[in-house]
């Protein structure tokens, strides 16, 4: 047996990487791997002296022997998975979830592109130690809600995953790096991007982050935010930065990062509702639209099984979004991919159609009069939508709008706040885009990041 887990999982070249390892074999050592695109061995550690510790409660900080590792200077900013071997025991395949830890190397902004990591989502849905915010979740009463240590196997890889397998693959489990974004940051790669990385705790610590590049992305299941990291970001696009979000349930709950970062808490219900809802004014009071242009509430969810294949309709076919797409408006893209690019969760805006019935119409619904009382920023533009139909196993919040009836859907759509935000509105995109299969895709991907890359005043 042996499991590892960083004490801080981002540093700087030159810095000291420390892991918290348990091995019950007297001595083991350290394959650290590169991602880029596949896993490329970095470093080998000698034969280290191994200890065996307890495993402890989901809340707590495990505490387990410390090894320090010294990352050299000249270390490309990426993300790395550190595998343990035990002596005695086969070499450690990469993802091995029972001996891998990940944790990235931040960049000095030499480039242009920062790529988000969403750690929080990872250990929100990390059941190492027996619990996470979806089962036997800890409590903590100062501040209220459920608790859970980022000081523990898991977060993106190496621990234990809540939650139902992918029906279209279930090589990687879901709220893990290889589902998504490893899969997005290989397709960056191949096509000659040069992102540089950090971790969404890194963006609540540091105000300054995101103003070093032109460019905050984020892919897959972006679904827990602090106060702060959110505040940065925002303050970042007012002043002119630009953000593209590849995903979908974007900023659904808030978090409260506690113990110096070692531990977060999240309230999602109870007697007094659920107070780190970010959009109800029970809640935070700050509706998750306002950040990239739609909601989960507006979308919809499909967890488990063969879901529906469908895909996006074009509803503004000369945007420079589509600019050699070929597409025109009507015309729908991404639903014969395996997975279909709409889902498994998706997040829309709020639409009116008085036909809506699930069926993609030849014209999509168009955005509600009364949008901007949901937070729906007024420069938004609808660029195209999946109608997602009462069959979907989640319908978030079915708001009656000022006319019509609200129409759940899937939304891609872009705004401006002094820089310009993209969102997707669906998780799988990441998926679709690294499997090929739909050119569609890959145009509209390069178009978002080449034109972000280039320009703040993209509009």
């Amino acid at each position: 047996m042996i499991q590892a887990y960083p004490a801080h999982a981002s540093v700087l070249p030159g810095q000291r990487l420390v892991l918290h390892v348990s091995t019950d074999r007297p001595r083991f050592r350290v394959h650290i791997f590169r991602w880029s695109g596949a896993l490329q061995p970095v470093l080998r550690s000698d034969w280290l002296r191994g200890e065996r510790a307890p495993a402890l409660g989901p809340d707590q900080d495990w505490n387990w022997p410390a090894y320090g590792f010294d990352i050299p200077g000249d270390w490309d900013s990426a993300v790395y998975i550190a595998c343990c071997e035990a002596d005695g025991a086969p070499p450690p395949a990469p993802w091995m979830p029972q001996a891998a830890a990940l944790f990235v190397v931040r960049g000095g902004a030499r480039g242009r592109l920062l790529v988000k990591l969403p750690l929080a989502t990872w250990h929100a849905y990390n059941h190492s130690g027996g619990g996470c915010f979806y089962d036997n979740p800890p409590q903590s009463a100062h501040p209220p809600g459920a608790r859970v240590s980022l000081r523990r196997p898991g977060g993106g890889t190496g621990g234990v995953v809540f939650g139902a397998p992918d029906h279209y693959d279930d090589s990687s489990p879901r709220q893990t790096f290889a589902h998504w974004d490893g899969r997005f940051i290989r397709w960056l790669l191949r096509h000659g991007y040069e992102p540089e990385f950090c971790t969404d705790f890194d963006v609540h610590a540091d105000p300054a982050l995101c103003g070093r590049y032109r460019l905050l992305l984020s892919v897959g299941h972006d679904e827990y935010w602090s106060e702060p990291a959110r505040d940065h970001v925002e303050a970042f696009i007012a002043n002119g930065g630009n953000a593209a979000f590849f995903g979908a349930n974007l900023c659904w709950w808030r978090i409260h990062y506690v113990d110096d970062g070692r531990a977060m808490v999240c309230h999602q219900g109870g007697a007094r509702g659920a107070r780190d809802q970010w959009w109800p004014r029970g809640g935070a009071g700050r509706p998750e639209d306002a950040l990239g242009g739609a909601s989960y509430r507006h979308g919809g969810g499909w967890w488990d099984g063969p879901r529906r294949a469908q895909g996006y309709v074009v509803r503004a076919p000369d945007h420079w979004v589509f600019a050699g797409t070929g597409l025109r408006r009507g015309d729908v893209f991404g639903a014969h991919t395996r997975p279909p690019l709409v889902g498994y969760e998706c997040d829309g805006v709020p639409l009116v159609d008085e036909d809506a019935d699930g069926v993609p119409p030849a014209v999509p619904p168009r955005l509600a009069p009364d949008a901007a009382a949901f937070g729906t920023p007024g420069t938004y533009e609808l660029l195209a939508s999946c109608v997602l139909g009462d069959d979907w196993q989640e319908l978030p919040a079915r708001e009656r709008h000022a006319e019509g009836r609200g129409v759940h859907a899937a939304c891609m759509g872009i705004h401006s706040r002094g820089g310009t935000v993209f969102s997707a509105g669906t998780t799988d995109w990441a998926q679709v885009l690294d499997g090929g299969a739909e050119p569609i895709v890959e145009r509209i991907t390069a178009n978002v990041i080449d034109r972000l890359l280039a320009d703040g005043r993209s509009r």
